[in-house]
């Protein structure tokens, strides 16, 4: 358990209580809980994160702040892919797909846009950030 163990609890507990909407860094930005079952353990695993809606889909990004690793969540998705979602008070059965070449290249550059710390991320990285859409089930 670490620091950031305690930061995405303190989020998903404001998340919870308040239909969906958290303060401070996050504030106003689109956010949803992602639950996924652990690519190894299979245990349930909740992660805020930022994502975008467009043209009835929402997509998940696989920044990591601009690490030079996945982070896990992207690999429970790929190897569990049928996932539910927490947006606002509404939870949401999806099953996620990776996105690959133009399209991937295309979300990617609409939410750099959108959130220019996502461009800084990218930059950061060193690898391809993976785009991933939530589609309803």
């Amino acid at each position: 358990m670490g620091e950031m163990d305690d930061f995405n609890r303190q989020i998903i507990q404001e998340f919870r209580d308040n239909g969906g909407r958290v303060g401070g860094q996050f504030e106003g930005a689109p956010m949803l809980l992602l639950t996924t079952a652990g690519a190894k353990t299979g245990q349930t695993r909740v992660n805020p994160m930022m994502y975008l809606a467009e043209d009835g889909r929402r997509y998940v990004f696989a920044s990591k702040a601009g690490a030079p690793t996945n982070p896990d969540w992207y690999y429970n998705l790929l190897a569990h892919p049928e996932v539910s979602i927490e947006v606002g008070s509404e939870v949401v059965e999806v099953v996620a797909v990776p996105l690959a070449g133009s399209e991937r290249d295309r979300v990617y550059a609409e939410q750099a846009s959108r959130y220019p710390g996502f461009a800084e991320y990218q930059e950061k990285a060193g690898r391809v950030i993976p785009v991933v859409a939530l589609d309803p089930r």
